[in-house]
């Protein structure tokens, strides 16, 4: 957990946030939480968000993946393509999300991937299949998200 990874951005995304004095990769990370959990984003674009997590450390008394876990990790992956979607003057907060939870893992790493459902002006859908080391489907989930204008920095 403790080594740096970095988030893959499409150029074009990296290149947009670049011109407005941003520097994206720098910026974004999966939150407190996140890091706590170990997730880390290995790809990131509003079509398509994949993330990983590790079993170890995220599990409930029987030593299943909690799946609260599950839905930090679908939280945080659809809401980054609900961030990239909503673009510099929008900003993604989470209304709803549900997760079906289809089969435990014990250990390894488990893989989310955030793909639209929907991408509105107001508000973003995307559905987060994550499946264990075995491409199997651990749990399904869907997140919206509202899509707020961004809070503008006070002028002095």
């Amino acid at each position: 957990m403790g080594e740096q990874n970095h988030v893959k951005f499409p150029q074009e995304v990296i290149d947009e946030y670049a011109a407005l004095g941003v520097d994206l990769p720098a910026l974004f990370s999966a939150g407190h939480l996140g890091t706590r959990m170990g997730i880390e984003i290995k790809e990131a674009s509003a079509d398509r968000v994949v993330g990983t997590m590790p079993v170890e450390g995220n599990t409930q008394p029987y030593g299943l993946l909690h799946g609260g876990a599950s839905a930090v990790l679908a939280e945080t992956l659809g809401s980054v393509g609900s961030m990239l979607h909503g673009g510099l003057g929008k900003i993604a907060v989470g209304v709803d999300l549900n997760c079906t939870h289809h089969r435990g893992a014990r250990s390894g790493l488990v893989t989310g991937v955030a793909t639209p459902v929907h991408r509105g002006r107001s508000t973003a859908t995307y559905e987060v299949v994550i499946t264990d080391e075995q491409d199997r489907r651990v749990c399904t989930a869907r997140l919206t998200c509202l899509l707020k204008e961004a809070p503008t920095a006070p002028t002095a």
